[in-house]
């Protein structure tokens, strides 16, 4: 294969999967890895792809490996996160033993809840805060607090989770994709995500249109495993895999909920 042919076949690659790592390179060309590295950072400096550590990623695509500060996220696509936010407060029902994940999107879901008979798992201080002052009977999971998301995480959080038994929970998430799937750039709050997920019937993802095809470093969850609450299903919205997304994942629309 000559080399123009190659560097196209590795740039269509990354394209596709908006993005490649460097050893499925190697074994889906069957080159070796010194020729996949000096092949990525060239195609990086011709600015067709976006060289990142340990693979590539397609240009526009949007790599996460830190948390912004809640403070900043908060008014970030806020009417967005209000429709879904009420849409999903909405499928709160008397009874239910829920889990809320820390995040902007999912505190909002507490200024829409009209339910009264219902429990409260958290991570999140505020969200504990504001649920206890409503009246609601709120359990804050123990651990280490993580200030940038105001989070408990840590394995003791892990372990609080295990005994429990959810009827719907409602996340947060940093990035969705088909390839990086539901992904936090954090390990120890994908953990705390994964394992609260693992224990839950009806799991929701609260998803703003600027997390679509996004990836971070920690996927904490296939797609397929969770109801992807957002306001749009657009083409330009959901990327170049729109079709798949539809094939593999649920969604619900919170058009009009304000």
């Amino acid at each position: 294969m000559l080399t123009e042919e190659r560097l196209q076949t590795i740039q269509n690659m990354v394209e596709r999967r908006k993005s490649a790592s460097i050893q499925e390179l190697v074994d889906e060309l069957d080159i070796s890895e010194s020729t996949v590295r000096r092949d990525l950072t060239l195609l990086d400096q011709q600015g067709r792809i976006s060289k990142v550590r340990g693979g590539a990623m397609a240009c526009g695509s949007h790599y996460s490996t830190e948390d912004d500060s809640v403070t900043s996220r908060r008014d970030r696509n806020l009417k967005e996160k209000q429709s879904i936010a009420c849409y999903a407060a909405s499928l709160i029902e008397p009874h239910d033993f829920v889990y809320l994940d820390a995040g902007t999107t999912t505190e909002l879901v507490i200024d829409y809840l009209e339910e009264r008979d219902v429990v409260f798992v958290t991570n999140a201080l505020s969200h504990a805060r504001k649920l206890s002052l409503l009246g609601y009977t709120t359990y804050i999971l123990g651990g280490e607090f993580k200030a940038t998301t105001e989070a408990v995480v840590g394995d003791e959080a892990v372990q609080s989770l295990q005994k429990y038994n959810f009827t719907k929970g409602f996340w947060g998430t940093n990035g969705v994709s088909l390839k990086g799937g539901f992904a936090t750039p954090d390990v120890r709050e994908a953990m705390i995500k994964k394992t609260a997920m693992e224990n839950c019937s009806e799991c929701f993802v609260l998803c703003d249109s600027s997390k679509f095809s996004q990836i971070s470093c920690v996927k904490f969850s296939e797609i397929a495993n969770a109801v992807i609450i957002t306001t749009e299903l657009t083409k330009e919205i959901l990327g170049d895999e729109y079709n798949d997304y539809e094939s593999v994942g649920s969604f619900m629309l919170a058009k009009n909920q304000l």
